[in-house]
């Protein structure tokens, strides 16, 4: 979840792969094979670009989130494809399987290390950014949407059908909705109502066989993998049926800013054991990071946002009997609609509902993020420590994100869902680092600033295993071994930290519905034993 527009952004790091003279060769070796199997090859050669056309840059940068992967040496895909149909998807599955190319599906491009269209190997993107489609039934209270649909989109179509409904997810309105809800994803709703993935009912999905499967036909055990363990270990996510929530018609946000001199510290950290045990209607994050003070030096700020699911009378009581510290008062709220309160969060205009279906950020920057999980407040010595760090010249546009627990999700089984991190975690930190354009040759030193924060948070996170959110990855935990023999040995290393005890049962399932280990990228759920084999018999 990104809160504030200056953190809307995804966060994303690659590896450096240059595409060699033989890319020619791959590409064209797949383009034979899909004209000879695809009965309307003209069709799919409509929606195919290799780095010879003229628009295959402006294709692949469109949703690349982060500036990092728009240089020169950045590894880039032998051959994009943008299908309008699901059924176009299967021969492209076969194609890629016969031509030893591997597949990276995108959604949104909100993957935090680009695994989405950066790979270390040959390899080709399935760009579902056509496949957006979204049917709202209000009656019912569900909807599908199509993968390549954001979460903006979604939550302007459930708005056209109805002011009480709305949808657990993410803050950040570009999200595609393939690769957010397939890792779990959270917004300000989640402590009524847990996750996005908690609310999906039924899901379209290809699989390695190129079989379109549904929630009947890929059985249980494949479908509570896809919502939290990663669909694109298991195939290509096509669409999700999810139950949509009910929400007031008017509730109320605030904002409210606080700098080291108005007693910030103290406010964070009482904020730790207020915010997860207040009412589960109640959200109050915190986005941290330097600002300027009055006398233009350099201090800590922090920003308490809020989503209450009910009106500002209610509030205001449940915060003087809770939160008085923060001292909100009448005039630092609003009541207005849920699907205004998104884009408020979102930090655009309540108004400007077109907003929603934009799938381009207006600013573009380097970002590496992480993630950690609270389980005991962290003291006041600890927060400044934090401080202290934000105050280096590398942190000038760090932010960290704190966002509460309790309520719904402490309630839901840690095995209910791949996802893990319910009850027992007070809050999720996320720390993220911007740099400019023109510092990116200086990359270097912002990943080493963050990966100092990170050290240094060692004694006030989670352990045994440190937790972290899948959709925060963070290839710096470990990769994968491609050579097959240690992949389940080094993909313990990352996989218990995003899963705990439910990794070996997302690997279980891995074995059963790709043994081959056909999708797979650097951090992918690897079977627990496979073998580099042909599957061109499948």
């Amino acid at each position: 979840m990104k809160i504030q527009r200056i953190s809307s952004l995804a966060l994303v790091l690659g590896f450096i792969f240059l595409c060699s003279s033989t890319c020619g060769e791959g590409h064209n070796h797949f383009l034979e094979c899909l004209s000879q199997i695809s009965h309307n090859y003209s069709s799919i050669s409509n929606i195919v670009y290799t780095p010879r056309d003229s628009s295959y840059i402006s294709i692949l940068q469109f949703s690349i989130k982060n500036l990092r992967f728009m240089s020169e040496s950045t590894s880039k895909p032998q051959v994009i494809i943008t299908p309008q149909l699901e059924s176009q998807i299967p021969p492209i599955i076969h194609c890629a399987k016969k031509t030893n190319l591997e597949i990276r599906t995108r959604s949104g491009g909100h993957d935090f290390e680009g695994l989405s269209y950066v790979a270390q190997v040959p390899f080709l993107v399935i760009d579902l950014i056509n496949l957006g489609e979204i049917t709202v039934d209000a009656v019912e209270k569900t909807a599908w949407v199509q993968a390549g649909a954001t979460i903006g989109a979604l939550y302007y179509k459930i708005a056209e059908k109805s002011p009480v409904l709305g949808f657990p997810a993410g803050s950040c309105l570009t999200l595609g909705v393939g690769g957010h809800f397939s890792g779990g994803g959270y917004g300000t709703l989640l402590r009524k109502h847990g996750l996005a993935a908690d609310q999906v009912v039924d899901a379209r999905i290809i699989d390695v066989r190129g079989r379109l499967l549904d929630r009947k036909s890929m059985g249980e055990d494949l479908f509570w993998a896809i919502r939290g363990g990663g669909g694109a270990s298991f195939g290509v996510i096509l669409a999700w049926k999810v139950r949509l929530v009910d929400v007031p018609e008017k509730l109320t946000v605030f904002r409210i800013q606080r700098s080291l001199e108005q007693n910030a510290t103290q406010l964070v950290h009482r904020w730790q054991y207020v915010a997860p045990r207040l009412d589960r209607d109640l959200f109050i994050g915190v986005l941290v990071g330097p600002a300027q003070n009055e006398r233009k030096k350099t201090t800590i700020r922090a920003n308490f946002f809020s989503v209450f699911l009910g009106g500002m009378d209610r509030l205001l009581g449940l915060m003087q009997e809770s939160f008085p510290e923060l001292g909100l008062v009448r005039e630092d709220c609003a009541e207005m609609s849920w699907i205004q309160s998104t884009l408020y969060i979102a930090g655009f205009p309540i108004e400007s509902r077109q907003v929603l279906l934009n799938r381009s950020d207006l600013r573009l920057r380097n970002f590496k993020s992480k993630s950690d999980y609270v389980q005991k407040p962290i003291p006041e010595f600890g927060l400044e420590g934090i401080w202290r760090q934000m105050f280096e010249p590398e942190a000038a546009a760090a932010l960290v994100l704190l966002s509460p627990y309790g309520g719904r999700m402490a309630e839901i089984s840690e095995s209910a869902l791949p996802f893990p991190h319910r009850g027992g975690n007070l809050f999720e930190i996320a720390p993220v680092v911007y740099w400019n354009e023109d510092e990116g040759r200086d990359s270097d030193r912002y990943i080493s600033w963050i990966r100092r924060l990170e050290s240094y948070l060692t004694p006030y996170v989670s352990t045994s295993p440190r937790a972290a959110y899948l959709n925060y990855r963070d290839l710096d935990l470990g990769v994968n071994d491609n050579e097959g023999k240690t992949s389940y040995a080094r993909a313990r290393i990352w996989g218990v930290r995003y899963f705990n005890n439910n990794f070996d049962r997302l690997v279980q399932v891995k074995t059963l519905v790709d043994p081959n280990n056909f999708f797979r990228n650097e951090q992918s759920i690897p079977p627990l034993h496979y073998s580099r084999k042909s599957e061109n018999g499948d």
